[in-house]
């Protein structure tokens, strides 16, 4: 009997679960949605339980279809999204719905925290600057504002930690998720007791770390007849999304890049040496002795998904009746628009923005508009605006030290070619897109892979598991219309900073 490995995603909007063979070819994939919260301006919360629910639901669904069966399953790897700070007491309950990764509700705390601590000192330890997006001021959010909730804390999770705890009874914290909690030493990878007493985080709120591919734990009975999954399968600690999408994109070794089209945005460098600079994000990789200096932005492909839920209406109607995607006519659309939009500018910041700017006030913009403007225009700024933030993440990398020639994309925006190639000629570099759609539960199956010894390396699993689908190289004439128009990106923001910043949450 053939043995396989599942995958389990834990993104924004969706969980995405899948099953592999060893050589990377996906078997089954299914689906479960659950909502994103926006209960006050700068909110966005989730309820891990309602992920719990999507996840059985969809690893039901794919042993209902009959394709796979629960023994056949030989590890469980599991990513998740970023910076969650998920309170269960000492039963596993979760306590009140976590902030995730585009909740800003804290900033006020990360000012008061970085006066009193020095922003400075906190980044020499964590490699991070304190900013609202990660978990840290959330914990302490909690302590002022659910004192109720506060008190009954056993762990802090993160959401592949809370997946694993469903699945195996184990509180753990792995790696790569380290870099949410400021009091994690970026350069040994350990908890800092002596920050945690200054940020005010009990100690005892942090699980053991361990390894990414570790294996944490077996499926428990009870977790067996929730989702499906044998009792007794093998469950490894899995990794932060951005860093299993990037092993699951080929991006194992120092200098190589990942570009990220999912929900979010922004890009992972690989390196073997600690390379931090305030302005981007560091973590550790999923592969042990590696680092990812990051650009994580707001404006992804999520973008596109809010300009179809708003504006789609007709392209919905008019893609059954030809048998296409909504968002493949945006697409077609764009493409009759000139590289620059017509002086079209937009800025994707629609819930703030994270890297290189850290600003919880800022706020999405079209510039340029005018009688002779189409949904089109619209449609195509989007995605060249996603692009000019994804160059300026870039090019502050590059600034730090980092080095990227070509960049391997992944997520749902990667099937866009004409986005891609956008990118190419915002970006200057060459993009390789891998076959895979779904980079990141490869990657989380990469590591239950190693870890149950199904590869004997990680390079060995991506040797097997990777493969390129496409490429694109940049258009040098394209290039001088964007140079100009990213000139314009940046200056607009710079405009309209102290604007954004009077005007808040309105």
């Amino acid at each position: 009997m053939e043995q396989y490995l599942l995958g389990i995603d834990i993104g924004t909007s969706a969980c995405k679960i899948a099953v592999f063979n060893r050589e990377g070819k996906v078997i089954a994939a299914a689906n479960g949605d659950y909502p994103v919260y926006y209960p006050h301006p700068g909110w966005a919360e989730q309820n891990p339980e309602e992920w719990w629910s999507a996840v059985c639901g969809a690893i039901k669904e794919i042993f209902d279809k009959g394709k796979v069966l629960p023994e056949q399953i030989k590890g469980v790897g599991i990513d998740g999204q970023s910076w969650s700070a998920i309170p269960v007491d000492r039963e596993g309950n979760v306590l009140t719905n976590t902030p995730i990764w585009m909740d800003t509700r804290a900033a006020d705390i990360c000012e008061e925290m970085n006066e009193k601590i020095g922003a400075d000192e906190i980044f020499q330890l964590s490699g991070n600057s304190l900013q609202p997006s990660y978990s840290t001021a959330k914990v302490i959010w909690y302590q002022r504002n659910l004192p109720r909730v506060y008190e009954r804390i056993y762990k802090i999770l993160q959401s592949n930690s809370y997946i694993a705890l469903k699945l195996t009874g184990e509180f753990t914290q792995e790696l790569s998720q380290g870099y949410g909690l400021h009091c994690f030493d970026m350069h040994t990878g350990t908890w800092d007791k002596e920050m945690c007493r200054r940020l005010g985080i009990p100690p005892e709120f942090l699980p053991d770390i361990h390894p990414c591919h570790e294996v944490i734990g077996t499926v428990t009975a009870k977790a067996s007849g929730e989702s499906g999954l044998a009792e007794g399968t093998p469950v490894v600690a899995g990794g932060l999304d951005a860093a299993c999408g990037t092993l699951g994109a080929g991006v194992l070794h120092p200098g190589e890049t990942q570009e990220q089209g999912g929900q979010a945005g922004g890009m992972s460098i690989c390196t073997d040496t600690y390379k931090a600079d305030p302005r981007l994000i560091l973590s550790y990789h999923v592969i042990p002795g590696h680092w990812l200096l990051q650009g994580g932005t707001v404006g992804g492909g999520g973008v596109m998904r809010w300009l179809e839920k708003q504006f789609g209406d007709y392209e919905r109607e008019e893609g059954k009746r030809q048998g296409k995607n909504s968002l493949t006519l945006f697409n077609e659309m764009a493409e009759k628009i000139a590289p620059g939009s017509d002086g079209v500018v937009f800025l994707p910041y629609m819930s703030g923005e994270r890297s290189p700017i850290w600003d919880p006030n800022a706020k999405g913009v079209f510039y340029g508009l005018d009688f002779s403007k189409t949904k089109a225009h619209f449609i195509r700024s989007a995605m060249e605006g996603v692009a000019y933030s994804l160059k300026h993440n870039l090019d502050v990398a590059q600034e730090a030290g980092a080095k990227v020639s070509v960049l391997r994309s992944m997520g749902g925006s990667a099937n866009s070619l004409l986005w891609t190639q956008i990118k190419a000629d915002i970006t200057g570099k060459p993009i390789i897109v891998p076959s895979s759609d779904t980079a990141t539960t490869l990657g989380a199956v990469i590591l239950a892979g190693v870890g149950v010894e199904m590869y004997k390396d990680f390079d060995e699993a991506v040797a097997l598991t990777v493969e390129n689908k496409r490429s694109h190289e940049p258009n040098l004439q394209n290039a001088e219309v964007y140079k100009a128009n990213y000139q314009v990106y940046l200056e607009i923001y710079c405009n309209l900073k102290e604007t954004m910043k009077r005007t808040g949450g309105r």
